[in-house]
């Protein structure tokens, strides 16, 4: 740590490796921009935002979770769509989806298609969220897109079902609102009988 002046003479500590701050809009009831802050700040006061989620299947379809951090400020502990993000200042959702898929998890994906948004409610941390799935993806690509401390793990549609019946509270609220969606999986699609 390096120690600066201030203008009262006094040394004030700084952090060389500390986090940029990210801006994100806040919105209101609409969806509408109203203005930027940083986002601590915003989920701090629960103000409207806009988030990202997407889904991302192992080679059987199942869906991939994580488990959020211990440090984590938001829900520490608890099981969570695999992929998420704020949105950013001047930044499409879809922008959000790719940025996070490519940038922060290195999954280098080309697209990803928009499954439903769903509006800004304490069970998504007043966010506005964008959902989108990026289809199935390779174990070995998962497991090296996070820290191997990470904990990870993938369910199929009754796994989760158990999973947010019986232990709800080791889940996070988002996670809990799209599975009453029914959003998490893609739906069934019956096949037409066939002629004879």
């Amino acid at each position: 740590m390096a120690a600066k002046q201030n203008p009262s003479g006094k040394k004030r500590p700084t952090h060389r490796n500390s986090v940029p701050t990210q801006y994100v809009e806040i919105v209101d009831e609409n969806n509408a921009p109203l203005c930027i802050l940083g986002l601590e700040d915003a989920q701090r006061q629960t103000l409207r935002h806009r988030a990202v989620l997407v889904l991302l299947y192992d080679e059987a379809g199942k869906l991939y979770l994580r488990k959020r951090p211990a440090s984590s400020p938001i829900f520490p502990g608890r099981w969570d769509i695999f992929a998420s993000s704020c949105v950013q200042m001047n930044e499409a959702a879809e922008e959000a989806a790719l940025r996070l898929l490519n940038d922060e998890l290195h999954l280098y994906m080309a697209g990803v298609r928009f499954v439903h948004e769903t509006p800004a409610c304490p069970a998504t941390g007043f966010s506005f969220v964008s959902l989108f799935s990026a289809g199935r993806v390779s174990s070995h690509a998962i497991k090296n897109s996070v820290p191997q401390t990470q904990a990870i793990m993938t369910v199929d549609r009754d796994e989760l079902r158990a999973l947010a019946t019986e232990f709800r509270d080791q889940l996070t609220p988002a996670l809990v609102h799209l599975w009453e969606l029914n959003m998490l999986f893609p739906k069934k699609t019956r096949q037409a009988p066939k002629e004879h």
